[in-house]
C-alpha cells in the first residue's frame, strides 16, 4: 500500500466514522482534565494500571508457553514473562519509585510521538486543511511538556506523569475531536451537494 492509498484510507474511516471519533475526543479532553486536576492521584494511577499490564502480561505469558510449547522460543518467552512479571510486581509494590521511571518511560513516548504527530500532521495537510494544525500542536505540545518535565527534572517526577498524560490527553483529544467535525462538514457538504 502507497501513502496515497494509506492517505485515502484514513480519509475515508474519518469520514465515515466521524462519530465515534468525535466521542473519543471529548472523553479523552474530559479524563485529561480530571488528570490535570489531580496530578498526584493520577500518577499513581498511571503506576497502578501499568503495573497491573504489565503482572497480567507475564502471567498470561507464562500460561502460553506451558500450553503451546516451543523449544527455540522456551528460553525468550520464559524471560519476558519472567521480566513482565518482576516490572509488575515492582511498580505495584513500590509505585513512588515506579512512578520515577514511567516518567522517564513517558517522558520518552511523548517525545517520539510528538515528533511523529507533527510529521503526521505536516503530511495530511493536504487531507484535511481545516484541522491538520490541531494536530500539529498536540504534536508540539508533547515536545514542550517533555522539555518542561526534564528541566525540573527530579522534582517533577511525583506529579509530572499525571500531568504529562492529563495533557496529552487534552491535545490529542482536541485534535481528534476538530478532525471528527471537519470531516462532519465534508460528509455534510456531499449529502448536499449529492441531493
Amino acid at each position: 500500500m502507497n501513502p496515497t492509498d494509506t492517505q485515502r484510507a484514513i480519509s475515508e474511516t474519518i469520514h465515515a466514522h466521524w462519530v465515534m471519533f468525535l466521542m473519543q475526543g471529548i472523553c479523552m479532553i474530559i479524563l485529561g482534565g480530571v488528570a490535570i486536576i489531580w496530578p498526584q492521584v493520577s500518577t499513581l494511577a498511571v503506576d497502578f494500571y501499568a503495573g497491573w499490564v504489565f503482572l497480567l502480561s507475564g502471567i498470561v505469558g507464562l500460561v502460553t508457553m506451558f500450553i503451546a510449547p516451543n523449544v527455540s522460543a522456551f528460553l525468550w518467552s520464559l524471560l519476558t514473562a519472567a521480566l513482565s512479571l518482576f516490572v509488575g510486581v515492582l511498580l505495584l509494590w513500590h509505585p513512588v519509585e515506579g512512578a520515577v521511571s514511567l516518567t522517564l518511560v513517558l517522558i520518552a513516548f511523548f517525545i517520539v510521538e510528538g515528533i511523529f504527530q507533527s510529521a503526521g500532521a505536516i503530511r495530511l495537510r493536504d487531507t484535511f486543511p481545516e484541522s491538520w494544525g490541531w494536530m500539529l500542536i498536540s504534536g508540539i505540545a508533547d515536545l514542550c511538556l517533555a522539555g518542561i518535565i526534564v528541566s525540573g527534572w527530579p522534582g517533577t517526577a511525583r506529579w509530572a506523569l499525571g500531568l504529562i498524560v492529563g495533557v496529552n490527553l487534552i491535545s490529542s483529544g482536541f485534535a481528534i475531536t476538530m478532525m471528527a467535525m471537519a470531516a462532519r462538514s465534508l460528509v455534510t457538504a456531499i449529502k448536499t451537494a449529492t441531493r
